[in-house]
Parts: C-alpha cells; sequence; structure tokens
C-alpha cells in the first residue's frame, strides 16, 4: 500500500532523513521505533507532505505522492494523527470530528463515518457537545483518531497515541487501534512503548539518527537482544 524508497528530508541544512526505505503493507500495522529525536514523527510528516523530502520516492497505492499537497495526500486516504493531537479546543467533539471530513462532499458517507467512530468510542458520542479542552487526555486522543477516521482513510500515520497516558488508557487505546486494523484501515505507527507497538504490529523498523538500522517481524523484533536492550528494558 505504502512504500518509501531512498527518501531523504531536510529541516534548512540540517539532514533529518538520510536514505529511509520501508514498505506498509495492506490492511497491516507496521510500527517505527526509535529514541527522541531518530526521525520518527519527521517520516510521518514527510509521508503526509508537511515536509517535503528532498530525494527519494513516496508511494500511495501504487501512485507517487511526494510533490502532492497534504490536502491532497487526504484525498487520496491517508490520514495523520500528529503527536499532542492538535484538537480545536475551542470547538466541540462534533465540531472536531466534522474538521476530519473537510476535504469530502458525500453526506450519507460522512454520517456513516460518524456513526462508526462513535461506535469505537462511545464515550465521545456522550461528550459531542462537549469542547475538546475540556476533555480528559485519553478522551483526547480517541477524538483526534476520530477526527482521522472521518477521511475515511486507507492509511492512518499515527504518531505517540499512548504519550501521557495512564496505563490502563494505553492498553484501551491499542485494543481500538486493533479494532480499527481489523476492520481494513491499515496503520504506521509511531510509539515510544516499543513492547504495546511490537505486540499489536506485524512488522517493524529501527531508526536511529535518520537511517534505518534493523527491520523484521514484530515477534523476531521481540526477541532481538539490541531491542531488548535499548527499547524494551531487559537484559540477558
Amino acid at each position: 500500500m505504502l512504500e518509501l524508497e531512498g527518501v531523504e528530508t531536510y529541516y534548512g541544512k540540517v539532514q533529518a532523513l538520510k536514505g529511509i526505505s520501508i514498505k506498509v503493507e495492506d490492511k497491516s500495522i507496521v510500527t517505527l521505533l526509535g529514541a527522541n529525536g531518530a526521525g520518527k514523527s519527521t517520516t510521518l510528516r514527510t509521508i503526509s507532505g508537511l515536509i517535503p523530502s528532498r530525494r527519494g520516492t513516496i508511494r500511495f497505492r501504487d501512485e507517487p505522492i511526494e510533490a502532492e499537497s497534504p490536502e491532497r495526500i487526504v484525498k487520496k486516504g491517508i490520514s495523520h494523527v500528529p503527536e499532542g493531537r492538535d484538537l480545536f479546543f475551542d470547538l466541540t467533539v462534533d465540531e472536531n470530528l466534522a474538521m476530519g471530513a473537510y476535504t469530502r462532499k458525500d453526506r450519507t458517507e460522512i454520517e456513516h463515518n460518524l456513526s462508526r467512530v462513535y461506535a469505537f468510542f462511545p464515550v465521545l458520542q456522550n461528550r459531542r457537545n462537549q469542547y475538546a479542552g475540556t476533555l480528559s487526555g485519553g478522551e483526547q486522543q480517541m477524538l483526534a483518531i476520530g477526527r482521522a477516521l472521518m477521511s475515511n482513510p486507507r492509511l492512518i500515520l499515527l504518531d505517540e497515541p499512548s504519550l501521557g497516558l495512564a496505563p490502563l488508557m494505553v492498553k484501551e487505546i491499542f485494543r481500538i487501534i486493533q479494532e480499527i486494523n481489523r476492520e481494513g484501515t491499515a496503520i504506521l505507527l509511531v510509539e515510544q512503548n516499543a513492547h504495546m507497538a511490537l505486540q499489536v504490529a506485524r512488522y517493524g523498523y529501527v531508526l536511529e539518527t535518520g537511517r534505518i538500522v534493523l527491520q523484521n517481524r514484530s515477534e523476531l523484533l521481540l526477541e532481538d537482544q539490541h531491542i531488548k536492550e535499548k527499547y524494551l528494558g531487559t537484559r540477558k
């Protein structure tokens, strides 16, 4: 579904991505692991068109998208849930979800998507007229994911969904991520909780200073000694 090949991205003169190549198969969950500053969020922002790549190709469903605008990329079927959520705090839950469908005109399908979001997140339906800024951290994360679903994506780029959440809420968010995936939406997941990410993902990539240094099926990465010591906090 998604393939990056030799992608290089810069912030001014500073190179953030140094020729990375990754793949996301249809209806799969793939995770990007790495320390802060490794290039994980930059990868997602490059895919969604928020930061232009300088070299390399990005193909989505066999079409190049590296030169497309963020709006066009959303229309093609990619949604981005950014780190920090970036909600409209002075808008209601309903209004935030409506913003997720801003590229669409199909009213009947939009209503269908809204019902689907509320089926995933019943707590949001109970708060649909409440301002986003008054929600708990977990509810805000649910709203950010729900807003991404309103564009009816084939692929969701999900950046640090567990950040700042209590352990029970983290489990709930990851349960919902798996449920969304089971319904057919592919997910590219950036997550500091490496153990949780590898448990739900099919495949994983490890970034260090803008380069892919390790990749494998998730169950094998869970057993890799480098991963255990550096990201899972376990040693021999």
